[in-house]
C-alpha cells in the first residue's frame, strides 16, 4: 500500500538526513491527513492517496512557473526537488502522442467536431486518462484534434 511506502521511505530519509526527501515526504503525509479528513475515513486507499498526490504535483508545477517568472530561481528549485520526489510515487505520465492517441477514439465516440464541443469531450477524457495525464496537456492535445 502507498501509505505504507510512503511511511518507510520518511523512516529511510530521516535516516539519510535527506532535508529534500523529507520536506516532500512530509507534504505528502500532511495531504494524506488532510484527504482523509476531507472523506471522513481514516484509512487512506490508494485512490484517495493517488489523488491527493497528483494534486500535489500540479500545484507544485504551477509554482514553478510562478517563482520562474518573477525569477525566483532559489524557490523554484525546492519545488523542482520535491515535484520529482512526489512524482516518483506516481505513475508515469502519458506522452503527448500517447494522449493524441487515445483522444482520437474518444472524440469519435463524443461526436464533437469542433471546439465548441469540447465541454463534451473533455469530461470522457479526463476520465479515460485520470492519473496519467494532466488535464492541461489533455486540454492542448483536444485544441489540435479539434478543428475551430
Amino acid at each position: 500500500m502507498l501509505v505504507e511506502q510512503i511511511n518507510k521511505d520518511l523512516i529511510d530519509a530521516m535516516k539519510a538526513k535527506d532535508e529534500a526527501k523529507l520536506r516532500a515526504i512530509r507534504a505528502i503525509k500532511s495531504a494524506f491527513l488532510l484527504a482523509g479528513t476531507e472523506t471522513g475515513s481514516k484509512d487512506i486507499t490508494d485512490e484517495i492517496a493517488m489523488k491527493a498526490m497528483q494534486k500535489m504535483a500540479k500545484q507544485r508545477k504551477d509554482s514553478i512557473d510562478i517563482f520562474v517568472k518573477e525569477n525566483r530561481q532559489d524557490l523554484a528549485q525546492k519545488e523542482q526537488e520535491e515535484l520529482a520526489i512526489i512524482q516518483s510515487y506516481l505513475p508515469q505520465e502519458l506522452s503527448k502522442e500517447e494522449i493524441l492517441a487515445t483522444l482520437k477514439p474518444i472524440v469519435e465516440q463524443s461526436g464533437a467536431t469542433s471546439m465548441k464541443e469540447i465541454g463534451k469531450v473533455m469530461p470522457l477524457a479526463m476520465k479515460a486518462m485520470a492519473g496519467k495525464a494532466d488535464g492541461k496537456a489533455i486540454n492542448e492535445a483536444l485544441r489540435e484534434l479539434l478543428p475551430n
